[in-house]
This record gives C-alpha cells, sequence and structure tokens, in this order.
C-alpha cells in the first residue's frame, strides 16, 4: 500500500501523515528490541533459579542481571511502546498532525540512549544501590527526565491543536500520565532527601508511581480509543472515565509506602497507605466496568479479533492484579506474602498481564491502519496463546510457591527449607518464561509484518471502514 493511502487511514494526509506513521513505526520497531532483550535476560535469571551455577562470571550474576531485566522493560519495552502509541492517539483524537515529529525522533533518541547507557553501567557495576526500578546512575535518569519533558510538550502541543473543543478522553490519561512521571521522576533525583528513612519513603513512593502514574494511565488511554474502535461504539460513560481518572490522580502516590510495612515508617504513614490502597478499588473497579460494560453484548466478537482479545486479557489484568494489590496491603496477608516469590508473581500480573497486554492489543489494533500492512492470522494466534499460558503458568507458580515460603518463614523453618520447598515452582516458572519470550519473538515477526511486510488490500480490523470513514 503506498504511503499516501497509509497517512489517509491515518486521519492526516501528504508529509505530515508520513511523518506520524514513521514515528509510530520508530517507537514500535525500537520498543520490540527492547522487549526481546529484556525477557531474554529474564529467561536467564529464571533459570539460574535451579542452576546458579550457569553462566557464571561477574557480568552475568543475578544482582546485575535482575535491575538490566526490570529496568530495560520498563524504560526500554512498555516506555516507548506507549509513548509510540500515545503519540498515535494524539494526533488521530484531535484531527490535527503531530506538533513536533523532530521532537517525537529527539525522544526516541533519549529514550534509547538512556536505556543503553543504564544497562551498560549496571552490568559493570555501576548504580545507585538497592532503589528498586531507579538502580540507573543519577546522570542516565537525568536523560531519562529530558526524554519526559519532550514528550509532555509533544504530546500537549499536539492536542492544544485539535480540531475540536473537547480533549478526547484518552489525552486526559496519556497526558496526565506523562506530567505526573516529570514530577516521579525529579522527586527520585533531587539528593536532599535520599538518606536514612527519606531514602526508604522516596523508594516506597518512585517504585510504585513508576506503575501506577507512568505505565497505568498511558495504557488506560489506550483503552480508551482502541476499544471504541475495534466494537465501533462509544464507551460507556465518559464521565466515569474522567471520575476514574482523578481518583486515580488523588489514591495511588501514596499507596508505596505499604511496601515498608513493620518497617521503621511512621505507623500512620503505614496505615494511610493501606487506606489509600483499598481506595484504589474505586477508580480501578469503576474504569475496568467501564470498559467491561463497553463491551457488554459483543464479548463473542473475541473469537473473530485477536487484538480486541489482548485488550480484554488486558483489562482483567488490570482489574484483578490491582484488586490483588489492594489485598497485599494489608499488614496480616502481608505477613505471608511478603519478600516472596508471592510479590514476583504479582508484579508480572500487572506489569505483563495489564500492560503488555494493553501494549499487544493497541498495537494490532492501531499499527495495520496507519502503515495498510497486517500480521498473519497465524502469528496473531501463535502470539497470543504463547503469551497467555505461559503468564498463567508464571503467575500461578511464584503464587503457590511465594505462599509457601512464606507459611515456612511463619512457622520458624531453616531458611534452606523454603527454597527446597519452592524448587519445583521455580522450574514452573522457567517453564512459563520460556513461553513467554517465545510469543516475544513472534511478536517481533508480527510487528516486522506491520511495519516493513507486504501491503494488504484491506486491513484485518473489522473497523477500518469506519475508521477511513471518520478520517
Amino acid at each position: 500500500m503506498h504511503a499516501s493511502v497509509a497517512a489517509y487511514r491515518s486521519g492526516v494526509s501528504g508529509e505530515d501523515g508520513r511523518a506520524l506513521v514513521s514515528v509510530f513505526v520508530a517507537y514500535t520497531v525500537t520498543a520490540t528490541f527492547w522487549l526481546l532483550f529484556a525477557t531474554a535476560v529474564g529467561v536467564l535469571l529464571a533459570y539460574k533459579f535451579g542452576a546458579p551455577d550457569f553462566a557464571p562470571g561477574e557480568w552475568l550474576t543475578f544482582g546485575r542481571l535482575r535491575p538490566i531485566h526490570t529496568n530495560a522493560t520498563f524504560y526500554g519495552w512498555a516506555s516507548l511502546a506507549l509513548v509510540g502509541l500515545a503519540y498515535y492517539v494524539a494526533a488521530r483524537s484531535s484531527g490535527t498532525r503531530l506538533y513536533s515529529a523532530k521532537l517525537a525522533w529527539i525522544g526516541l533518541a533519549l529514550f534509547n540512549v538512556a536505556a543503553v547507557a543504564g544497562t551498560i553501567a549496571l552490568d559493570l557495576g555501576y548504580n545507585d544501590g538497592n532503589l528498586e526500578y531507579r538502580e540507573w546512575p543519577w546522570p542516565i535518569r537525568l536523560i531519562f527526565l529530558g526524554a519526559l519533558v519532550v514528550t509532555a510538550w509533544n504530546l500537549i502541543g499536539t492536542v492544544a491543536r485539535r480540531s475540536t473543543e473537547d480533549i478526547y478522553l484518552s489525552n486526559w490519561y496519556t497526558i496526565g500520565g506523562v506530567l505526573w512521571t516529570c514530577i516521579i521522576a525529579l522527586v527520585a533525583i533531587v539528593p536532599w532527601y535520599q538518606y536514612g528513612l527519606g531514602q526508604v519513603s522516596v523508594s516506597g513512593y518512585y517504585m510504585h508511581n513508576a506503575v501506577g502514574m507512568w505505565f497505568t494511565p498511558l495504557a488506560l488511554g489506550i483503552f480508551y480509543y482502541a476499544l471504541p474502535k475495534l466494537l465501533s461504539r462509544p464507551i460507556y460513560s465518559y464521565a466515569l472515565g474522567v471520575f476514574a481518572f482523578w481518583t486515580n490522580l488523588v489514591f495511588y502516590p501514596i499507596i508505596g509506602a505499604h511496601h515498608f510495612l513493620f518497617s521503621p515508617l511512621p505507623w500512620w504513614l503505614q496505615t494511610m497507605a493501606i487506606v489509600f490502597s483499598v481506595a484504589m478499588l474505586v477508580p480501578v473497579w469503576g474504569g475496568s466496568a467501564n470498559f467491561l460494560l463497553t463491551m457488554r453484548g459483543r464479548l463473542r466478537d473475541l473469537v473473530h479479533s485477536y487484538p480486541l482479545m489482548f485488550i480484554f486479557v488486558g483489562v482483567i489484568g488490570y482489574l484483578a492484579g490491582s484488586t490483588q494489590g489492594t489485598l497485599e496491603a494489608f499488614r496480616s496477608l502481608q505477613e505471608v506474602w511478603h519478600l516472596t516469590n508471592f510479590t514476583v508473581g504479582h508484579s508480572h500480573w500487572t506489569m505483563y498481564g495489564f500492560i503488555t497486554f494493553a501494549i499487544w492489543g493497541g498495537v494490532y489494533a492501531l499499527l495495520p491502519l496507519a502503515t495498510g500492512k497486517a500480521p498473519t492470522q497465524l502469528g496473531l494466534s501463535l502470539q497470543f496463546w504463547t503469551a497467555v499460558v505461559g503468564s498463567f503458568i508464571y503467575v500461578i507458580s511464584l503464587s503457590i510457591g511465594g505462599t509457601i515460603q512464606g507459611l515456612d518463614w511463619i512457622h520458624g523453618l531453616p531458611f534452606i527449607q523454603s527454597v527446597v520447598d519452592i524448587q519445583a515452582y521455580w522450574v514452573w516458572r522457567g517453564i512459563g518464561g520460556a513461553l513467554m519470550f517465545l510469543s516475544h519473538v513472534v511478536f517481533g515477526w508480527n510487528v516486522w509484518r506491520m511495519s516493513f511486510g507486504p501491503s494488504v488490500t484491506a486491513a484485518p480490523l473489522a473497523t477500518l471502514h469506519a475508521e477511513e470513514t471518520a478520517a
């Protein structure tokens, strides 16, 4: 399909349309590279539990590879993929061109420079200590902050040029997420309170808000745009979406302190984190209800649309994973689960079952419309089912094994006994992780098909005609 046709399908025309498509493709392709790299490291880490002597050497130690895996997943894969989708949604929903393609490319370069430099620094042993999700040395995190500022400026500039009076709901979430994360990243860098209990408080603030105030709003913004497109119907309730947006902003920032229950942090702060964790059921259940009610009466369409299936799994992952997070915040349950493999399973349920499936649904729904190229049905099917089955095995095995770990500790058994008891579950973790990685390889092939593969005469989505008409 010619570029002019692809641009027309994107709701823009000429050079502006080609620029938007190029930016969307570039962010998606580079994000896919980071997904493959980060999860290859993750598979290696999973098998190191069963064979600690495998792949020895200081560059391949668990202490260096684990933060490489998490930071590359967060700031390479998820950040790039979500920003690329946010740019496309901002331009399309606003009926205008991207404010600045040049700024988008600068942001892409900054994101990748930070991810590459951070990976190299961590593997060489240079880090900011045991500060989860912010192990990169602070100058590298400053580069990442620069990428966020560029992205925020570009998204705001794009939406400011909208052709309608109202701001589309997706843009509330994506712009809000980028602005909130600029604040979060700045708080995590300034040095004045990065000592003692101040550092503990900031660590809880940063690690939780990196998920709930960065990835979550951007992923929800993708839902609010892609889901109505796939179903050819409006979102169930605009007001409910706005309500969930503001309640998420009110309740979420403080709940990171529930990671440090029974610590020297003030008891009132720990209790407030628990209370606000319970309050988070309001935006979580409200937002999930909005998506599920939009799908009401159309669930049979799932069997005909893999993009819709990815989004449906993402919505369920958001609802169930976030609800589980509320339960984990209670002191009685943290006595069992805290510092066990249960929390690893939970983090993968939210970051994978919610965020990553949301990205895949958005990419499969929107990238073919931008490029006029499509993956094969076999590729979609293989990627979906290996990802679903692999993630189920991964999360369930670590949830059971982590619970056994915690009970062993409560009963005062020797620590080595908990290691013996969870050994079989670590094997299943590796099996699930291998299936997940296989799904990522297939996703890479699908992205190549959607970006550089042969053109198709008709997009594989049932809503293409409606999309062209709206354009």
